[in-house]
């Protein structure tokens, strides 16, 4: 072993030291958010509403003026957004949650009568062997509805005890006024004051990470718009309640790579052949694969390579930093992925980590 912690101790030690640097940056960025939210929320919210402020302050309104028009804008819409799908939402998950134990019978139901049913034809089955069949199959069903009360209730709670948030987006809100009324003296103080070195490394990341994750949210909104479009048409037309909250449901899961629509798909035919409703199970089998065939074809058509990083070490990344930092390492991993991806395309990184010569052209590495 010591021959090759005497070869690779350089690489190990530049290895360590980006790392750390890495390490460091979540953990201040991740207390940063946890004591200033609403101020990255203003960074967001400024980026949503600075377009139409130029665009009125282009047309001659003062730029205070243009700013309040499109803040107000944006406020009146998103109310109207979030009102319509909070009451819609609420009612919907609301009426799942009370149909659910009327689901859980049924199932419990169908499977005695399936049980019965072999019982008296083919008369294989002791009595004990069908009363833990039974019991076993009710465990399941009772724990499964239990799960799903749980994760509506969830949501439920999560929709109407949102207090603080309202509060950190209103002071953003506030802060996205200020800012884009003073955004050219800031500019001007930014450029005047800024070192080239942070200047230079401004134009490295604005080039080859924030456009990178700008074309990869933006397609990504496109596929699961797509998603959620096609899921709630084809539940509409085959006269499924709670359409819109199933949908919603539906492409809230095709953002997560390792599961996906069939993850809502699947128990739910399984549930419907069981409990005789064949015919609904087959049509939700034709939707899913309509809706899977549509989102392979589109999917290389909309990202592209808008990210040049596999799904797989997004989401494992991204599961890594909720776990180590929370929410702000939740949404830092993506853009420090695509930075590493970035640096090592321009050559940055192996200039930075040093690696032993003889392992890769034959010669003698540097004492």
């Amino acid at each position: 072993m010591l021959p090759f912690y005497k070869k690779y101790w350089r690489t190990a030690f530049d290895i360590g030291l980006i790392a750390l640097t890495v390490y460091l940056t979540m953990s201040l960025f991740s207390y940063l958010y946890n004591i200033a939210t609403p101020i990255f929320l203003s960074f967001i919210i400024y980026l949503i509403i600075e377009p139409l402020a130029k665009f009125l302050n282009r047309r001659g309104l003062k730029k205070s003026v243009a700013s309040a028009i499109s803040v107000l804008i944006f406020v009146l819409l998103l109310l109207s957004v979030f009102f319509g799908l909070g009451v819609i939402l609420i009612t919907q998950i609301t009426n799942l949650i009370d149909r659910l134990p009327m689901y859980t019978n049924i199932f419990k139901s169908t499977i005695n009568d399936i049980v019965s049913m072999l019982q008296n034809k083919v008369n294989l089955l002791p009595e004990n062997i069908i009363a833990n069949i039974n019991s076993y199959l009710g465990t399941i069903a009772g724990k499964g509805s239990e799960i799903a009360i749980k994760f509506l209730n969830m949501i439920l709670g999560s929709l109407q005890s949102v207090s603080s948030f309202v509060m950190n987006f209103g002071i953003g809100v506030i802060l996205a006024y200020f800012l884009s009324t003073e955004i050219k003296s800031w500019k001007k103080l930014a450029d005047e004051r800024t070192p080239r070195t942070f200047k230079t490394a401004y134009i490295f990341l604005k080039e080859n990470v924030f456009r990178g994750i700008a074309a990869y949210l933006k397609a990504q909104m496109k596929l699961i718009s797509i998603t959620f479009v096609g899921v709630f048409v084809g539940l509409l037309l085959l006269g499924v309640s709670n359409a819109f909250t199933l949908a919603l449901i539906s492409a809230v899961l095709d953002l997560l790579p390792l599961l996906g629509v069939p993850v809502l798909f699947i128990p739910w035919v399984i549930y419907l052949f069981f409990v005789g409703s064949s015919t609904l199970a087959i049509w939700l089998l034709v939707l899913l694969a309509v809706v899977m065939l549509i989102r392979q074809i589109m999917e290389p058509k909309i990202t592209g390579n808008t990210l040049g990083v596999s799904a797989f070490t997004m989401l494992a990344c991204m599961i890594i930093s909720l776990s180590l930092f929370g929410v702000a390492g939740l949404i830092l991993s993506p853009i420090l992925l695509i930075l590493m991806k970035a640096l090592i395309d321009q050559g940055y990184l192996k200039s930075w980590i040093r690696l032993p010569k003889e392992e890769f052209d034959g010669t003698e590495s540097e004492s």
